[in-house]
């Protein structure tokens, strides 16, 4: 019996086929009324291949419910189909418009929207527009329910009525271009186990209720290794003047046939063929309808389909969005969808089927876009390493260029998802702190290296933005003007410069370095000891290395050479350190330079002071 409230009814079989169209109208209505306890009337006509699908679909079902209705509907294709199957549509939607109603505009504020067509009505224009409007709007819910002819139809509507078995539970993911980590209840069959085991029979022999296959392919074959999910319907005529695969014009095929899957023999409840352009509309099809794969699982036994419209880069984050959202049972349509909006305008999916999910919150996807600061890493590293400011030869290099190896392998869109991002943010800063060391280590025991010489390098290769020219005050209490110079090549960093009336240059960072400041007496007495305070403000949380350094020709000692505070964006932090002189030096004027180390990016400030002799 049908439940008119939507809740399940047990019966020993979900369906029952007619092969009359006036009977069928019959049961149809009687279905609607009162409820049948045969269950669902299945119009199949002449289709024998659809009367066994229904017997090999029964044990994948063991109820039937009325389905919760889409807010709008159309009917593409209302003068080709039988008065029964129109009754039967009729509960799956709130609202029946026109066809002509059926526009991008519609689409982008319907708030769901069922789509109902034989597939050669299911055409670029309207339907590319609706899901595009629906895909940008954000709201709008699109659901297609399609068949190659009428009972194909017939057949994939009765299916909407019908409820899962309790006792089918397998999940699995078949992926010939992935290596994804398994998640929650997924059984996982990589290229690994491609390879090595009978994939046809673990594909046939088994009930799934949910099975996501990936692979490269074309609108009627979706590649597994040398396993091949095919899309050829025996019982479909074919189409005069249309194109087809190999097979359609000798007993050939381009993969082995004792390895072919057909599709309508799998037995799954929703099927989501990751393949691109593995759900082509009719007049953007590349072969005829008789060999396409989504046309052959309508014609199967799955309740969902999810498909692929055209080209997409789905990959590990979508798989590991898919197997997230299996736990929260969620829409896969939603899932993969979402998951790959970062990377393409348009949605990569069609969901052929109602689908009760959608009516669940879809998780967020795993982050798949880089930290902000491994994007900051990468572009000093470029800096650092891809021009001639840093040579070979300084022993920095070799460190850095590994670093960079590392950033190009985290940087890409699937390392979130195969790696996991904490996991990945861990290492990065980890690899940071202790080259942020290496660098203040070298900058100490030898202040004209290179890396010290950024300013030059970076100035000579930028133009000045002047607007970003403002007034400040140095530190010695005079007017100064900062300003952003920037880079002209991607071998160069932007700089910010200070330049004071009287003490020249004394500041330099690149954006997003850490600011630095110096206290200090004016004077010192020659022999005496200077002490000295950096003040520095990091532009995350976290340890800066911090140190100080003087002209070669001012005999000195330094304590300590360097130090590692920690930092924040919103205060600063004093490191001490003391100049203590040569009894020997000249009395006059010197300098000394201040620097900070975070994240690779490099600040130094400038002081001066004078050298007085000392009393008696």
């Amino acid at each position: 019996m049908l439940s008119l409230t939507g809740e399940a009814i047990t019966t020993a079989t979900p369906w029952f086929t007619v092969t009359e169209q006036a009977a069928y109208a019959d049961a149809v209505e009687d279905f609607l009324t009162t409820g049948s306890p045969s269950g669902v009337p299945v119009w199949t006509g002449e289709r024998t291949d659809l009367a066994e699908s229904v017997q090999r679909s029964a044990s994948l079902y063991d109820g039937v419910a009325r389905p919760a209705p889409y807010r709008h509907g159309v009917l593409l294709s209302a003068d080709a189909l039988p008065d029964g199957l129109i009754a039967l549509l009729r509960p799956l939607a709130a609202r029946w418009h026109e066809e002509h109603e059926l526009t991008g505009e519609f689409a982008g504020r319907a708030g769901s929207l069922l789509v109902v067509g034989l597939y050669r009505h299911l055409t670029l224009d309207p339907v590319r527009d609706i899901v595009l409007s629906a895909h940008r709007s954000g709201r709008t819910d699109v659901a297609f329910l399609t068949g190659r002819d009428a009972p194909s139809l017939a057949w994939f509507t009765a299916k909407q009525y019908a409820v899962p078995a309790s006792g089918v539970t397998a999940t699995g993911l078949f992926s010939a271009s992935d290596r994804p980590a398994p998640q929650g209840p997924v059984d996982v069959f990589d290229e690994r186990r491609l390879e090595r085991e009978d994939i046809r029979a673990t594909v046939l022999e088994t009930q799934w209720k949910r099975v996501l296959f990936q692979g490269h392919g074309k609108d009627d074959s979706l590649n597994l290794a040398d396993f091949t999910l095919c899309g050829r319907s025996d019982a479909a005529p074919r189409v005069p003047g249309l194109l087809g695969p190999a097979c359609a014009y000798a007993d050939i095929c381009y993969k082995p046939k004792d390895k072919l899957i057909p599709l309508h023999r799998v037995r799954a409840v929703e099927m989501v063929l990751g393949s691109c352009n593995s759900a082509p509309l009719a007049d953007a099809a590349l072969y005829d309808p008789k060999y396409q794969l989504m046309l052959d699982a309508v014609d199967g036994t799955a309740q969902d389909i999810v498909a692929a419209l055209t080209v997409h880069d789905s990959g590990r984050p979508e798989n590991a969005a898919w197997m997230d959202g299996i736990l929260a049972d969620a829409s896969s349509t939603d899932l993969l969808n979402s998951s790959i909006r970062t990377i393409q305008p348009y949605p990569a999916f069609l969901r052929f089927g109602l689908d009760d999910r959608r009516h669940r919150e879809t998780p967020p996807p795993p982050p798949q876009t880089p930290d902000p600061l491994l994007l900051t890493v990468s572009a000093r590293l470029t800096a650092y390493l891809a021009g001639s400011l840093l040579p070979q030869s300084n022993p920095l290099h070799t460190r850095l260029s590994k670093m960079a190896r590392k950033a190009e392998q985290w940087v890409v869109r699937q390392a979130p998802a195969a790696h996991g991002s904490e996991k990945i943010m861990q290492a990065l800063t980890a690899d940071l702190q202790s080259l942020d060391h290496a660098i203040a280590q070298q900058l100490s025991r030898d202040p004209n290296n290179e890396l010290a010489d950024y300013p030059a390098y970076f100035g000579d290769r930028s133009v000045l933005d002047e607007s970003t020219v403002e007034t400040v005050r140095c530190q010695c209490g005079r007017p100064a003007q900062r300003f952003l110079k920037r880079a002209l090549v991607p071998t160069a960093l932007d700089t910010e410069c200070v330049v004071c009336v009287r003490c020249g240059d004394v500041a330099f960072r690149v954006p997003e370095s850490p600011r630095v400041w110096i206290e200090a007496a004016d004077e010192v007495a020659t022999g005496g000891t200077l002490d000295v305070r950096v003040r520095v403000r990091g532009t995350r949380r976290g340890p800066v290395r911090v140190g100080v350094f003087v002209p070669r020709y001012l005999q000195c000692t330094i304590a300590p050479a360097h130090r590692r505070i920690r930092t924040s964006p919103d205060r600063e932090q004093d490191g001490e350190f003391s100049l203590t002189l040569s009894p020997d030096t000249p009395a006059q004027a010197y300098y000394l330079t201040a620097y900070a180390v975070q994240d690779l990016g490099l600040s130094t400030t400038r002081r001066h002071f004078g050298v007085v002799p000392a009393r008696g």
